[in-house]
This record gives structure tokens, sequence and C-alpha cells, in this order.
């Protein structure tokens, strides 16, 4: 069953939208906490974001692009400003369409559809699907998961980023420049440790699958992907 996430604040728009959308057979998740929207995403998994602009704290634009930081998922703004800056704004920060208020919740589901369809069913890409893969870890990209042996583990758009680097790069170095090209358009306004942070994270995901040792630290230069099962089968 496919999920969707709402994200309005509203709550009597969130609630006729969820319940109309769970009339056609999706599981439906609206957020009540808009200071943690993140959280949420990652709780749920959605297949799909209907997401309102004006929101507490941080607006829609905002997460938009958090979500864009993560996922690839369908994202369709639903809000009541008109003006076509309001529109470009929302296309231009990771959505895929824009609907306003007061609208038909007809047309949502169509729309809905028509994104579904797009990013996972009928029309979605036909090209095959790429792998990364060395000594049985395989990374697949479209999809940001990470498989050793029997085990799976779900990665950011960040931490598929950093495994594809590494694992494209082996047995060379990705150095630090090159991470941070790759996974922000603008590095003048990265703090050196938020590439730290990322590459600790991916670490973990490494554990999750049973992995230790594997993104290796170069000193000076960048991250090195360390084949450590194999030393240790041998």
């Amino acid at each position: 069953m496919q999920k969707i996430m709402i994200v309005e604040d509203d709550p009597k728009i969130s609630d006729h939208l969820k319940k109309h959308i769970e009339k056609y057979g999706y599981n439906v998740s609206a957020v009540t906490d808009f200071d943690h929207v993140m959280d949420e995403f990652y709780h749920i998994k959605p297949q799909l974001v209907l997401l309102d602009i004006n929101l507490p704290s941080f607006d829609g634009y905002y997460w938009c692009r958090q979500i864009r930081n993560e996922s690839v998922c369908p994202v369709i703004f639903i809000s009541a400003r008109i003006g076509e800056m309001d529109q470009v704004m929302a296309l231009e920060n990771g959505g895929d369409d824009y609907i306003t208020k007061p609208f038909s919740a007809e047309i949502v589901m169509a729309k809905i559809r028509s994104q579904l369809r797009r990013a996972y069913g009928e029309y979605a890409s036909k090209v095959e699907e790429r792998v990364l893969e060395n000594n049985g870890l395989k990374l697949f990209p479209e999809r940001l998961e990470l498989t050793f042996e029997t085990k799976t583990v779900s990665l950011s758009k960040k931490e598929s980023d950093i495994m594809e680097s590494l694992m494209e790069r082996y047995p060379r170095v990705a150095g630090r420049e090159d991470l941070l090209e790759k996974l922000w358009d603008d590095q003048t306004y990265i703090d050196e440790n938020t590439l730290n942070v990322n590459i600790t994270r991916v670490r973990k995901k490494l554990q999750e699958i049973g992995l230790e040792g594997v993104v290796e630290t170069v000193r000076g230069a960048g991250y090195r992907l360390h084949i450590s099962w194999k030393e240790n089968e041998e």
C-alpha cells in the first residue's frame, strides 16, 4: 500500500484530504508536529508528500528542500497562494506540482495518481536500474538502499551519494572537496563538520548490515572504501 504524507496545518483541510485519499486505498499520515516534519518523513517513508506553504516555524519551501536532500519522492504543493511567483518558487525548491486552494478533492486525487505513475508506475523510466557492487556489497542509488548478504538498509540521498562516490573511486581516495561538491551545490557555506556528520551516519548504516571499518579516513585527503569483511574471512 503506497504511503501519502500530508503536511497541512489547517486540521479541517488535513482531515478532509486524509479521509478522501484513504477511500482510494492509500495509507495516509497527517503531520501534526510542524517543528519536526523530517522526523515524521523518516518514520513514514512516504511515496508522495502533499505540502502546504504557510506553516508554523518554517514554510513549505524550506521543508521541500529538506525532503529533496533525502528523497526524490513526488512533492505536490497545496496552497492558498495563487501568485505566479509562488508557483515558481514551489517548483524551484523541488516541488513537482502545485494546487491552489480552494481545490477539488478529485483533482488532488488525479494529480496524486499521475505523480505516482510517473515516479513508480507505468510511466516511470524503464532504463535498467543502476547497481554498484564490490565483493557482495551492493548499492542501489535509485532505491536509496544498501545490501550485504541478506541484510538491507535504507539510506538518505546524501548517504547514498557518499557510498556511490566511495564505490566508484575504489581503491582510490574520494577527496573531501569532491564529496562536498557532489553533496552540495555551493561548498562556500558548508561547515566542514557537516561532511563528518554524514560520514558518521554512513558508518552507522554499514554497521546495521554487519559491516565495520568500511569507510576509512585518509588524513589530509578524504575517505576510502575499505573491504574489511574480506580481511576478516582470510
